[in-house]
């Protein structure tokens, strides 16, 4: 059965999961890039914004700022995730709430995804996404409205790998938090609780290997199926209908979310299959860390393993009877109070 999920796991996030070709029916879902799948806080303005990361990429983010600060200079927050949504989901409807509370927050879609620049499209990069994040930091300390000395990072699922990653090379970042973490180098060479074998990361290696061979031919990458299918058959694992029930309905689609309405490259894996991005995460410390998984969440076991290892401070967070996804857009699960808490104390 682990092995099963393993695979199955390294799958959903490469795009080879669901192979069949379908029509999206798209009722009841708002289609327009405009969309957010929450409401603006009547406390908040939000502001389209671009800025540029050490490579040259040019990334689209939301800035939200709370009203009516006057020329207080505002503790900020830089956020994104999940891997693979964009900012009119979970980032912006965090940035959203932080902002209600007095921070500077701004929430971006990460290179090759979403609004942000970068050819090809959907692919990510441990070093590249671990940069974008930098890089609206950099953002951020330039707002004549913002601190410097006082800007943190949150993380969703997989940019919580990203976010830890960005903190511990970034010493202008003060703390940092993650919700439903994942270490996306860690899922896709090992599987799902480290449970692939040898056999089948080689078999995965040699796959990779073969459509570098057919996309050098054709000149170009190659897409993969859809992450998430039209519908579901019923027998799949209960973390993929979780990721369904957000991604696929009107709940959380956004048709720029490569899990709502697209797939990553086949080739997306290479990158992630020898690059550990966590080697230095005792290095964030003395600064602290915030980590908040769901009890009930089948990615607990990365923010588990990460606060084993880290340095002080640190702080596990368990939700009651939380899956992974409820830490997406579940107002009455999210813990904002003591992101509220935890940033107010350690901005400073």
């Amino acid at each position: 059965m682990k092995k099963a999920l393993a695979v199955t796991i390294l799958f959903l996030f490469t795009g080879q999961l669901f192979s069949q070709k379908v029509k999206s029916n798209l009722e009841k879902m708002t289609t327009t890039k405009e969309h957010y799948t929450f409401q603006l806080s009547d406390k908040v303005t939000r502001q389209k914004v671009h800025f540029k990361n050490r490579y040259g990429i040019t990334l689209s983010g939301d800035l939200y700022l709370p009203k009516n600060v006057g020329n207080e200079k505002l503790s900020a927050l830089a956020i994104s995730g999940p891997f693979g949504a964009v900012k009119q989901q979970s980032s912006g409807l965090y940035a959203n709430q932080m902002a209600e509370r007095g921070f500077a927050v701004i929430a971006f879609d990460p290179s090759y995804t979403g609004e942000s620049g970068g050819e090809p499209r959907n692919v990510a990069s441990p070093e590249i996404n671990t940069e974008d994040f930098s890089a609206a930091i950099d953002f951020l300390g330039l707002q004549k409205n913002v601190d410097k000395n006082k800007i943190g990072i949150i993380g969703i699922c997989g940019f919580g790998g990203f976010a830890l990653n960005a903190t511990a090379i970034d010493k202008r970042v003060k703390a940092v938090a993650t919700t439903s973490l994942y270490d996306m180098t860690r899922v896709m060479s090992k599987g799902y609780n480290d449970s692939v074998i040898p056999e089948q990361r080689t078999k995965t290696l040699e796959n990779l290997g073969q459509q570098r061979w057919k996309d050098a031919e054709r000149g170009k990458p190659t897409d993969g199926p859809r992450n998430l299918p039209e519908t579901l058959k019923g027998n799949e694992p209960q973390f993929v209908k979780e990721y369904f029930d957000y991604y696929r309905t009107p709940r959380g689609f956004h048709v720029n979310s490569v899990n709502s309405n697209g797939a990553w490259l086949i080739t997306n894996p290479i990158a992630f299959m020898n690059m550990p991005i966590l080697s230095y995460v005792k290095e964030i410390s003395p600064r602290p860390m915030l980590l908040i998984a769901g009890e009930n969440a089948h990615s607990r076991y990365f923010s588990e393993d990460i606060f084993k290892v880290a340095n002080e401070p640190k702080e596990l967070l368990i939700i009651p009877n939380a899956v992974h996804v409820d830490l997406y857009d579940k107002m009455d699960i999210i813990p904002f109070d003591k992101l509220e808490s935890f940033f107010r104390a350690n901005l400073k």
